[in-house]
């Protein structure tokens, strides 16, 4: 069938379907002996990583994958990256096979992972750019004007030749972003790119990360537990637990599934008895004339109805739950 006259298709950057990963480790037995014994009978056991995940990301698409430690997120993004072959399922990144590890393929990707370095320590970060100009086997012309193009953007151009070394860590992760992104990937795979950055640095990583999506139309999957990078970055948040993904959606949705309360925020004209709001609702805060509580959200209209008929109401507002703690419960792998 033929597509309408400006007719959007969307196109899939990544697919993975029924993905498992499946590690294996020995069991250590306690105490002295016990570790004897382990090394000269040493006991299986099956790690599962990741049990049949499934979703798929469109091209431009910029998204949170999210968890508690040790969710799937990083062998996940391993996967996608080439760097784990995978125990079963399917996996389709811009039409390729990761794990084929084609160069065409790597070309076209980009891997950041927060506490792993490839920038070389004792040397200044211009060689490290140089050396992946020649891996990537980029013209000289692209190669300089990719490279002037990142560097003002992250505002580091006059410490291409410092020492590693000594750079400050919010610096040397922005030239960790620029030899990943010096061969302009259409994939970025970032693993906790704000991690261990102060609160200006993480502002410009994300700033930059944005720019870039919308820029160069990019693929984006990002593992982070800093709540800002998803609050400013991902519309989108897929949540993993357990080596399985428990919601795929709209931020929005998430925390209108996961809230469990509403908060109510309260102006009195007369002074009130405090102990009286505890027969509504939870007392978070209470300094004359204003109170905080919250409430199951099911129940809001009927405590709003309840405050404005017995309590001498100035002002009433009802709001959700904070987002931060929203996603920090989803990362202690609570259910709705």
């Amino acid at each position: 069938m033929k597509r309408k006259i400006g007719e959007v298709k969307n196109e899939k950057a990544i697919i993975v379907r029924e993905l498992i990963k499946n590690f294996e480790s020995i069991e250590r037995g306690k105490g002295l002996t016990g570790k004897i014994k382990s090394l000269y009978n040493p006991k299986k056991k099956k790690v599962e990583a990741l049990r049949g995940i499934s979703f798929s990301i469109d091209k431009g698409e910029l998204v949170g994958f999210i968890g508690p430690n040790g969710a799937g997120k990083t062998t996940t993004l391993k996967v996608l990256s080439g760097l784990l072959y995978p125990t079963s399922g399917f996996t389709q990144v811009l039409g390729y096979n990761p794990w084929e590890r084609k160069n065409s393929y790597l070309k076209k990707i980009a891997t950041v992972m927060g506490q792993k370095n490839q920038l070389w320590w004792d040397l200044p970060a211009i060689d490290t750019l140089e050396l992946n100009q020649a891996i990537y086997e980029l013209p000289q012309n692209t190669y300089k004007e990719n490279l002037n193009e990142l560097t003002e953007l992250l505002e580091v151009k006059d410490l291409l030749n410092t020492q590693v070394r000594k750079l400050s860590l919010g610096q040397r992760m922005k030239f960790e972003l620029i030899a990943a992104l010096i061969h302009r990937p259409q994939v970025l795979f970032l693993d906790e790119p704000t991690i261990g950055l102060d609160v200006v640095a993480q502002q410009k990583v994300r700033d930059f990360i944005q720019d870039y999506n919308k820029k160069f139309n990019a693929t984006i999957m990002l593992t982070s537990h800093n709540m800002d990078d998803l609050i400013d970055l991902a519309k989108r948040v897929i949540v993993i637990d357990k080596g399985e993904i428990i919601f795929d959606g709209k931020l929005s949705d998430l925390v209108s599934g996961f809230a469990k309360e509403k908060t109510i925020k309260l102006y009195f004209s007369k002074d009130i008895d405090v102990k009286s709001l505890e027969n509504i609702g939870k007392v978070k805060k209470f300094s004359f004339p204003q109170a905080t509580i919250t409430v199951p959200r099911e129940s809001v209209a009927f405590a709003a109805a309840e405050l404005l008929q017995n309590f001498p109401i100035a002002d009433l507002t009802i709001e959700e739950e904070n987002i931060e703690s929203i996603i920090r419960r989803v990362f202690r792998g609570e259910k709705k």
